[in-house]
């Protein structure tokens, strides 16, 4: 499911598209239109998708998208049926195109149809504090607790006994039944997704949603990015402690338990039954098996397998660690 709260402005004839992102035709005989962008795992036959590095290559193997935007050196592991349109920056293209479908995704200006819960029928079901404020398109389920000066933005969908604290923000996100978010979190915000240059720095779209799924628990102060192309989705049961940082398109696994400080960057997969130690730090694009235990202070930055416990910059066996730090 990709977020439902942003407005598609297409079907768009392709050739539209490519003359968006400064490419002629390439001869692609195709007159039909492309109904949206998706990811490589999400795409049907009438989306295009992107493929940018090889750590996707099996995906893209099996992408039923009609187009993709890729490189020359990718465009032969796509699939007979996905035409390629190579172009020389992939991400640039990709994030041209998605703001083209989904204009209004792009920046995170702030709520202005917000009102006090007091002058909405929520007051008569939610328990509140004093200055809180929702938004539009709000859905609030029952025996919900919200503290003070907390502003649910709009696009939200909360479920049933759920506990908001104090001080925080949240827009577009489902979060589900029995979830506690503490005092001061951000959650739902596009996230950390741009393009550097010279003279102006290219932002990237953030068309998915934050889910946080069933009895998990949010610590103070902590951030949960949107998703660009996918959604950032927290398991069922898992916590988080206090400061901790989930970046754009991250999944965390059921029953996880993560360690305050903790950093984990963009697209990683974190599995189930998971513990992150204080202050570690984990790259971007990784895939963290289930049972995996890291220790406080590592930094991940390669793949770690079901069942392994690492430690260490960079994060490796435990037993290996402790053997060469004697």
């Amino acid at each position: 499911m990709i977020n439902p709260f942003f407005e598609n402005e297409g079907p768009f004839k392709i050739e539209h598209i490519l003359k968006f992102i400064d490419l002629d035709n390439k001869n692609l005989n195709y007159n039909g239109s492309i109904s949206d962008i998706k990811d490589l795992v999400s795409a049907d036959s009438k989306s295009i998708t992107f493929f940018h590095s090889q750590k996707y290559k099996e995906l893209a193997s099996k992408t039923h998208a009609l187009f993709c935007i890729t490189t020359e050196s990718l465009k032969k592991d796509l699939p007979n049926k996905c035409k390629p349109i190579v172009v020389d920056n992939v991400l640039i293209a990709t994030a041209k195109i998605t703001e083209k479908f989904y204009p209004n995704s792009v920046n995170d200006n702030f709520d202005n149809e917000i009102r006090n819960i007091k002058k909405t029928t929520f007051k008569d079901y939610v328990t509140y504090g004093e200055n809180v404020l929702v938004g539009h398109n709000i859905k609030i389920g029952n025996n919900c607790f919200i503290g003070h000066n907390t502003i649910i933005e709009k696009n939200v969908q909360i479920g049933d006994n759920c506990n908001i604290g104090s001080n925080s923000i949240i827009r577009n996100s489902l979060i589900k039944n029995n979830v506690s978010i503490l005092d001061n979190c951000v959650i739902g915000k596009k996230g950390f997704g741009f393009f550097p240059n010279k003279t102006n720095n290219a932002k990237y779209p953030h068309i998915g949603l934050v889910i946080i799924n069933d009895f998990s628990e949010i610590g103070c102060g902590s951030t949960i990015d949107r998703g660009s192309m996918s959604n950032t989705i927290i398991g069922k049961n898992t916590y988080l402690d206090n400061q901790i940082h989930i970046a754009h398109n991250v999944k965390i696994g059921d029953n996880s338990i993560i360690a305050g400080q903790v950093g984990i960057a963009g697209s990683t997969t974190i599995g189930n039954n998971v513990k992150i130690g204080g202050q570690a730090g984990i790259s971007g694009h990784l895939k963290i098996g289930d049972n995996v235990e890291i220790a406080g202070g590592s930094g991940v930055i390669k793949n770690v397998p079901d069942n392994s416990k690492v430690m260490g910059y960079p994060a490796k066996n435990i037993k290996e660690f402790l053997r060469q730090n004697k």
